[in-house]
């Protein structure tokens, strides 16, 4: 059953699975009645059965029957019967909306960077305050620009090239780059404190963000170590997506920039204990668990590689 969105609905659709139907259409074009779809729940909504669809809308009680009105297109471009439903967005917005996200995020990434900078650089504590939190708060927009374009990709079944090699990279550019500058030398106590008007304790650590040298080397070998194990397995022909380990770590990381940033750019969370210890606790914990998600990924893609090796054979 072939049908006219555009002139049929009078604006685009997207398509969603349906359940098979029999040829109902006339040589006139109309839609003849009543429809019958096999399954449960018929003679509802007209004679036919019932529609469902996953975003919720007009979807109990609405027959076949009720089709054109409701503007529902019939097509068979698949073994299984699709139903259109009018949308306002196109399939071409729908298609382009999480890739224009993820370049937003990368230019979000690049202000990040270059606000940072302003907040290492003037003299005035004022000045080191103020720009510290709008980079935190910009990084807190970028995190979340993440989440949002995962989410539109998955609910609208949107892959494309572009998006698999941009978004992870988009990722490791803020997260890494995020380190770099929270382990700047700039960050360096007791000068930092000092600045604030703040004395440190005897024994402070070195950075005032918390953030050690060793942990930025540590975070990115993991990074590569997981990329190159993806590279040669995508390269010959093996999916090896993110898992679970992985989620957890971009979460622990989210978590942990923001929170060594603020506490080391707002002088009230700088001289308070509580404050410092939450903040060598985040970085701590994220440090621990970027280090451990790299032990399923290299389980995993070790396995792979020795099932490849076996089949050569």
């Amino acid at each position: 059953i072939s049908g006219q969105p555009a002139r049929e609905s009078g604006r685009g659709g997207r398509i969603i699975e349906g359940t098979k139907a029999v040829r109902n259409r006339d040589s006139g074009g109309k839609w003849r009645k009543p429809w019958r779809l096999p399954g449960r729940n018929r003679g509802t909504g007209g004679g036919g059965g019932q529609l469902h669809h996953r975003f919720g809308r007009e979807s109990r009680g609405a027959g076949l029957a009720d089709a054109p009105e409701r503007g529902w297109v019939m097509s068979l471009a698949s073994p299984s019967t699709r139903l259109r439903y009018p949308r306002d967005m196109s399939d071409e917005v729908r298609r382009i909306l999480p890739n224009l996200i993820t370049v937003i995020r990368l230019v979000m990434a690049t202000a990040f960077f270059a606000i940072i900078a302003l907040a290492l650089s003037p003299t005035s504590a004022e000045g080191r305050q103020w720009w510290g939190n709008a980079a935190f708060i910009l990084f807190i927009a970028a995190a979340l620009s993440d989440i949002l374009d995962g989410y539109l990709a998955r609910k609208w079944g949107v892959v494309t090239d572009f998006g698999r090699v941009m978004d992870p990279f988009v990722d490791k550019v803020l997260v890494l780059g995020a380190f770099v500058y929270l382990a700047s030398p700039k960050f360096a106590e007791p000068e930092w404190s000092r600045a604030f008007g703040i004395e440190p304790e005897p024994g402070a650590i070195n950075c005032a963000t918390g953030v050690a040298s060793w942990m930025v080397v540590a975070v990115l070998a993991r990074e590569l170590l997981v990329t190159s194990l993806r590279g040669v397995l995508e390269a010959r022909g093996i999916a090896f997506a993110a898992d679970w380990s992985g989620k957890v770590k971009m979460f622990a990381q989210s978590a942990a920039i923001p929170t060594a940033l603020f506490i080391a750019v707002n002088p009230g969370c700088l001289a308070s204990p509580n404050y410092r210890m939450a903040q060598m606790l985040s970085v701590w914990t994220m440090t621990a668990i970027t280090v451990w998600s790299a032990v399923p990924y290299s389980i995993r893609g070790i396995a792979l590689l020795r099932s490849i090796s076996k089949d050569a054979r």
